[in-house]
């Protein structure tokens, strides 16, 4: 923010910190293509110069792909759900299409993780929306020479959280599908849900508004 001259706000009180909010941050271990953030500012600015400057200044492989002035609502509340592509390098398509086929089977997925709270047991069934296996257009990222199964998976935001490893945990519970080398799991979208199962970009909303009104200046960039 700095490098890029952000009049970035701060909090009042003894230790003041930037007013940056991230709306359902992915977790640790994830590609993503589609982050979102909350920047409140201490003056107007242009969006679209706020994104050409945010995105000189970081650093290759973060891309900021749009920048708009806030409007009514938190960024949050746009957001119930996320789709995810999720790669199984050395999984056959054939065997992943099973699994997926028992998990969305069953009433209930039961798996554990440990969590802020301490270690949990929840539902990862409740969740997941839609979990399919996709036909592989072009070789997934680092993988050559080997079968590939690649899953595409909506999920739900619920309290806990469910992540993409805790799907693949589900897999693992309910027809024994392990790996045998570690997943990549990339974030291809989030926003709400629709009843037709598309994800509504959450900041679709705002891209008519120019005014900021009498509210303090906040902008809304999407981050890949």
């Amino acid at each position: 923010m700095r490098r890029a001259g952000v009049p970035v706000a701060f909090s009042q009180g003894f230790t003041p910190h930037p007013k940056i909010s991230y709306a359902s941050a992915a977790p640790t271990g994830v590609a993503s293509e589609a982050e979102y953030l909350e920047i409140g500012l201490q003056r107007p600015v242009d969006p679209a110069d706020l994104r050409k400057a945010l995105d000189a200044a970081l650093s290759p492989g973060l891309d900021v792909l749009d920048a708009v002035v806030a409007g009514g609502g938190s960024l949050a509340e746009r957001i119930d759900a996320s789709r995810w592509r999720v790669e199984l390098p050395g999984v056959e398509p054939d065997v992943a299409r099973a699994a997926v086929s028992t998990f969305l089977a069953a009433s209930e997925v039961l798996v554990e993780r440990m969590t802020k709270q301490g270690r949990r047991v929840f539902d990862t069934r409740v969740a997941v929306t839609t979990i399919d296996v996709i036909e592989r257009t072009e070789a997934p990222s680092g993988v050559a020479g080997v079968p590939c199964a690649i899953l595409e998976v909506v999920v739900r935001q619920v309290t806990p959280s469910v992540r993409p490893d805790d799907v693949l945990s589900g897999l693992r519970v309910v027809a024994d599908l392990e790996p045998p080398v570690p997943p990549r799991a990339t974030r291809l979208a989030q926003g709400t849900l629709t009843a037709q199962g598309e994800i509504v970009d959450p900041l679709e909303a705002d891209r008519d508004g120019t005014a900021i009104g009498e509210r303090q200046p906040e902008v809304r960039p999407a981050v890949r």
